[in-house]
């Protein structure tokens, strides 16, 4: 088997402000659209991911209403630092201010309209060591 794509399917009824969020805070592309699914992309073959709506006929068995937990997305972006004061200027509501984190990333982050969390990244030196206790021999 070869994979061709693979991305996460969030199931909710909020598939339309999730449209939304994504495409406004995050520059996504609607790449199809209909009343039960959203499939959204970077345009650039980097990100996509889709929503759909828990109570359509064709949706497969199995998966429940996203309830908020157990996933993140992490968007690495170039500059963490541009994107945080381009979205708190905008009137995103950002939860988890800037900084600096010491295991080597520049983060925020925020939630989207299904209460998935976003992490919003930049990769930095990690202070010196900060690994060491972590890796594998």
């Amino acid at each position: 088997m070869q994979i061709q794509d693979c991305y996460p399917i969030i199931v909710t009824p909020h598939l339309f402000a999730c449209r939304d969020f994504y495409v406004r805070w995050f520059g996504l592309e609607v790449g199809f659209e209909s009343q039960w699914f959203i499939w959204l992309h970077g345009g650039n073959g980097t990100a996509s991911l889709a929503f759909m709506h828990p109570e359509h006929p064709s949706s497969p068995p199995g998966p429940e209403p996203f309830s908020g937990k157990g996933m993140c997305l992490e968007f690495q972006v170039a500059d963490a630092s541009a994107a945080y004061e381009r979205l708190r200027n905008e009137g995103a509501d950002v939860t988890y201010v800037l900084r600096d984190e010491p295991f080597g990333q520049r983060r925020f982050g925020l939630f989207d309209p299904a209460g998935v969390w976003i992490d919003v990244l930049e990769q930095i030196e990690p202070a010196a060591g900060w690994w060491d206790k972590y890796m594998l021999p």
